[in-house]
């Protein structure tokens, strides 16, 4: 089992007002709670984008969005504009609004997300003290959150909530209204923990294992709490993200999922994901944990073809993977140069000339992740295939389960193409 982390500082994760230098300017990460947004609030982004940074929306693994190749001094613009559209309701506590959220589910869980980031801004309980890293999961009960490994984790189910520290294991089971309650009382049980422990933990998995909350603590919180609890066992089972295409949304509504080629939006692209939003769906947006968007609520329509359809066919002249298919189906790169001074190569421009010249396997092909260094930032989780760059022009190309790798086999930016394909398609 691999050592803890000892962290010896505070956590430093980029915000929408605490902004990181970076190699192309300065970054800023705007939270964005289960990922929910309204047409205008991703207009609004867009627009900050373009005036302000690189004109390119960076979707994260998270379900946030990230602003490069800012000026250093346009941090108090970019917080007025964020505070106008809704964005920055709390400047206290804008980095620990973490959530993550099932981007097809519908009723409880929308509302869920929505007083959960309420009780975080109102610093009751106070939560201030969570790292950036910290991470709240709300799962319909589809595991496709709980695939992401939560701290703190909320699964709807036929009768209440089933609440756990964690993705799964013993937990507790509270009715549907205390559920956004209880969570932020499981995250106050974990900072008691980390202040125990005597470690600056930023996320669950960092405690010590006698150090970690138990089921019976946890009770014993909500109860002085006035919420009502019993023991349940939490096991659902990872799932899998929605893919790209028409499907069906909340509410049994058609929705259109779309994918960011490497995980980037142009601003063009996100006017037209809001326009699409406001035109066709509901006028809501939804971000997903996978780097992609989600726009539910598609009537029908009065059109012979229905909107839904419509919609998918504008995403796709506008360059966003709207099919499994696509050759930039599950393919993901990190900022690499010129962006960040650790990489040892322009990653964004070789995978994108790799998945430009060959389909590497459709909708069967494992994800790929092109990395600028060792660090890997934003890697997927589960089965995948590592591209890293190695310098002077060559990656090593691996296929990782967890913490098992295959023999890996090193190739020049040149030969990418083949070796991605051949390693997606491994069996």
């Amino acid at each position: 089992m691999p050592a803890l982390p000892a962290r010896d500082r505070a956590d430093a994760c980029p915000g929408a007002l605490r902004l990181h230098a970076a190699d192309d300017g300065a970054l800023a990460r705007v939270r964005l709670p289960g990922g929910l947004l309204t047409a205008h609030q991703a207009a609004a982004l867009a627009d900050a984008a373009e005036a302000l940074g690189d004109g390119h929306l960076d979707l994260t693994s998270r379900g946030n969005v990230q602003l490069r190749g800012l000026a250093d001094a346009c941090g108090a613009e970019l917080a007025a504009r964020l505070r106008a559209a809704g964005l920055l309701p709390s400047d206290r506590h804008d980095r620990i609004r973490n959530i993550a959220a099932s981007p097809l589910g519908d009723g409880r869980v929308p509302q869920w997300v929505r007083e959960l980031d309420r009780l975080l801004c109102s610093g009751e309980p106070d939560l201030s003290d969570l790292s950036g890293r910290f991470l709240f999961g709300l799962d319909d009960g589809r595991g496709d959150i709980v695939a992401l490994s939560p701290d703190v984790t909320l699964i709807a189910s036929a009768d209440g909530a089933l609440l756990c520290h964690g993705p799964t294991g013993p937990g507790l089971r509270v009715a549907d209204r205390d559920a956004p309650r209880a969570a932020a009382l499981a995250a106050a049980g974990f900072l008691a923990a980390q202040r125990a422990s005597g470690t600056r933990a930023w996320r669950l998995r960092e405690l010590p294992s006698e150090h970690r909350p138990a089921p019976e603590d946890l009770a014993r919180r909500l109860d002085a709490a006035g919420i009502p609890s019993c023991p349940a066992a939490v096991a659902v089972a990872p799932g899998a993200p929605p893919g790209p295409g028409v499907v069906t949304g909340p509410g049994g509504r058609p929705a259109l999922s779309v994918a960011a080629p490497l995980g980037r939006l142009t601003a063009a692209q996100g006017r037209l994901l809001a326009g699409t939003a406001d035109r066709y769906g509901d006028g809501g947006l939804r971000v997903t944990p996978w780097r992609g968007v989600i726009v539910p609520g598609l009537a029908p329509g009065t059109d012979p073809q229905p909107r839904a359809h419509r919609a998918a066919a504008l995403a796709q002249e506008a360059g966003l993977v709207t099919s499994a298919a696509s050759a930039w189906h599950r393919a993901g790169a990190c900022a690499g140069r010129p962006g960040c001074a650790k990489a040892l190569a322009d990653v964004r421009a070789d995978a994108a000339a790799a998945l430009a010249s060959v389909r590497p396997g459709g909708s069967g092909a494992l994800p790929v992740y092109w990395s600028g260094c060792e660090r890997r930032c934003g890697h997927p989780g589960g089965r995948w295939v590592d591209v890293l760059a190695t310098g002077e022009g060559s990656y090593r190309v691996t296929v990782r389960d967890g913490l098992r790798e295959a023999p890996s086999v090193t190739v020049t930016a040149a030969e990418l193409a083949g070796a991605v394909a051949a390693a997606r398609t491994t069996t």
